[in-house]
């Protein structure tokens, strides 16, 4: 089939997203030593080996007591209890307590067998060496945790598709879990294409600009969880863009190249993806502005997507669709994507086309009420994206937005 088949049957943002959906599959698993897990996506269960804490504790500094030895007490009429000995931290509590008694506890400590409760140390007062006085009575399990109270063993403490955060790799490490099953990491293949771009350290002659969407898709493709990996400039030849692109699938989940999407252009973007063995083009024009001309293609298990050249378009079509593929692969259950949105009041009037979603970068302006003020301009000026702190998005059934509306920023 040739390149002009499958020019501009353009589709809707939701649709390429159901399409990827259709599409994708979940990454197999890895072990991964916990101290390396921040952020990734559990490919399975996991289950205590053990109860937590594994003893009762107290939460308190105090005397560990049986409960019905203090009902009743108060200042007027306090419940006198012989002192018995001390728990230290650390220690294991050898002793039994008996009716009648108590015995000294720290804030974390084994309660003794025989206790179930703790009076802290402010509701007592020590009379002597071997009696204390309790001024306020406790219940039954206060001021302890059970053996089994914070987890219990053969209990899920974390399930599949959760993104591991700072307090899980604390739990797990608790329960003595220091290495889980985690999905792989989808590695993102990056290629700039055009006889323009230069390195970044290079000085630019007439007519040539620095590489700018190599190093932002990177930090785009951190951010979403995947692993970039650099494949450099490629001039616009047609075999060099192949052999690059052959490489790139061959080592990567998804293929990115930016350049070489839009109408007209002299780049062979469309013809080199045709050519891969088992390609098929699934998506080439998006009804979005900026980013209308993106290309997604799918070679057997991989991915390509051919991306527009202007900085702007390459990180809106990132976020919408690269983003949520990497998702996708990655195995995060729905529940854990958490868009950063904020909700802001427009500044002023926004035109717009029906039948496509324009995105439009926003400033936030606390002025008494939070205000999304459009910073405009032209696809092609990366400060947009600097002077911005985020995008709204203008539906495709709409005309624009006046002034006033609530609208959701999608935060960078």
């Amino acid at each position: 089939m040739n390149a002009q088949d499958y020019f501009f049957k353009v589709k809707t943002p939701d649709e390429v997203q159901k399409t990827l959906k259709d599409i994708s599959y979940v990454l197999p698993g890895e072990s991964v030593g916990i101290e390396a897990s921040l952020g990734r996506i559990l490919a399975e269960d996991v289950y205590s080996p053990v109860d937590l804490p594994g003893f009762e504790r107290s939460t308190m500094d105090g005397f560990a007591v049986r409960a019905r030895d203090t009902f009743g007490a108060s200042a007027g009429s306090p419940a006198y209890l012989r002192l018995a000995g001390e728990v230290k931290m650390g220690e294991t509590a050898s002793m039994k307590l008996s009716p009648g008694e108590a015995i000294g506890v720290s804030t974390g400590s084994m309660v003794p067998e025989g206790a179930d409760a703790i009076v802290i140390i402010e509701h007592t007062d020590i009379l002597d060496d071997e009696t204390i006085e309790v001024v306020r009575p406790v219940a039954p399990g206060d001021n302890l945790v059970r053996k089994d109270e914070d987890i219990s063993k053969g209990s899920i403490m974390l399930r599949k598709g959760r993104m591991i955060r700072p307090h899980d790799i604390g739990a797990l490490a608790g329960a003595g879990i220091l290495e889980i099953k985690a999905i792989k990491q989808p590695e993102v293949a990056i290629i700039s294409s055009g006889d323009e771009i230069i390195q970044p350290d290079q000085k630019p002659q007439n007519g040539q600009i620095r590489d700018i969407n190599t190093y932002s898709l990177s930090a785009l493709a951190r951010q979403a969880g995947a692993l970039p990996i650099s494949m450099g400039i490629v001039k616009d030849s047609y075999e060099l863009l192949r052999h690059k692109l052959l490489e790139s699938i061959d080592i990567a989940d998804i293929a990115l190249i930016s350049g070489g999407s839009s109408v007209g252009t002299r780049d062979a973007t469309l013809d080199v993806i045709q050519s891969i063995p088992d390609s098929e083009i699934l998506v080439h024009g998006i009804s979005i502005r900026p980013g209308k001309p993106t290309i997604i293609a799918k070679a057997g298990r991989k991915y390509i997507f051919g991306l527009p050249g202007n900085p702007v378009s390459v990180m809106v079509t990132f976020d919408l669709f690269v983003g949520y593929l990497i998702k996708l692969l990655s195995g995060i259950e729905q529940h854990e994507w958490k868009p950063r949105y904020v909700k802001a009041f427009l500044s002023r009037n926004l035109a717009s086309a029906p039948g496509r979603e324009d995105y439009v970068c926003v400033r936030l302006v606390d002025s008494g009420k939070i205000l999304a003020e459009p910073v405009l301009g032209k696809s092609a000026l990366i400060t947009m994206m600097v002077r911005a702190d985020g995008l709204i998005k203008i539906p495709l059934d709409m005309e624009g937005l006046e002034a006033g509306t609530e609208v959701d920023v999608f935060v960078f």
